[in-house]
């Protein structure tokens, strides 16, 4: 590779990891495969990804298949048959590294061809996606957990106005949902908000300083 396909190669790296992990270059790495060698190249970043330090292990198929997660390996296995015959391919699948820890992985490639424009290969970037992933997890979990704490409060609202159990509530929440199109937190969140809003009667209240003051049995 001459010094300016070098400078082109390390541009256009910077340039995809600035796009796919917000500059962070660490995240990006370089592949080729020959299809005359049937061999791989990796970057450091790439042998990194796998759990080895550059030019610990060669690349092989065999190895690159040994390191794809159980559940995506059948799926990579064909997608590598197609390498092996100078085809394109992209994928989003999970890495094992040799200290056991997954990688989710972006794999994007392009051909590569000789000055007659015939294919020698295929080339491309790994791009380690495992953070925004497990920062988008956080995220939905955050989102669950307090969309059920939401939804709890409602139904302790319906269930001492109506005296009902929990089960009857949520099919009341369910219902209104259903009826209005509305997401149940929706429901939820307006049925909390209004009675915040308009408050509860003198009676009710009064009913509920008593119960809140008031000893309950003792244990035995």
């Amino acid at each position: 590779m001459s010094e300016t396909d070098g400078e082109i190669a390390e541009s256009e790296s910077w340039d995809v990891a600035a796009v796919f992990s917000g500059g962070a270059e660490q995240h990006v790495g370089s592949f080729q495969f020959n299809l005359a060698e049937q061999r791989w190249v990796w970057s450091e970043e790439v042998a990194r990804m796998h759990g080895y330090a550059l030019g610990e292990v060669e690349p092989t198929t065999e190895l690159l298949l040994s390191h794809k997660h159980p559940d995506d390996r059948a799926k990579v296995a064909e997608i590598l048959e197609r390498v092996q015959t100078g085809g394109l391919f992209s994928s989003r699948h999970r890495i094992v590294d040799a200290d056991g820890r997954i990688h989710w992985v972006v794999v994007v490639s392009d051909r590569m061809t000789d000055d007659d424009g015939e294919v020698t290969g295929t080339h491309g970037y790994y791009i380690d996606v495992t953070a925004g992933i497990q920062s988008d997890l956080t995220t939905a979990m955050a989102s669950v957990v307090e969309s059920r704490a939401v939804i709890d409060q409602a139904k302790g609202v319906l269930m001492a106005a109506y005296g009902i159990d929990a089960d009857r509530a949520f099919e009341i929440l369910k219902w209104r949902s259903q009826a209005t199109q509305v997401k149940l937190r929706t429901v939820a969140a307006r049925l909390l908000d209004a009675v915040i809003r308009e408050g509860l009667a003198p009676d009710t209240v009064s009913a509920i300083d008593h119960l809140l003051l008031v000893d309950g049995p003792s244990e035995a």
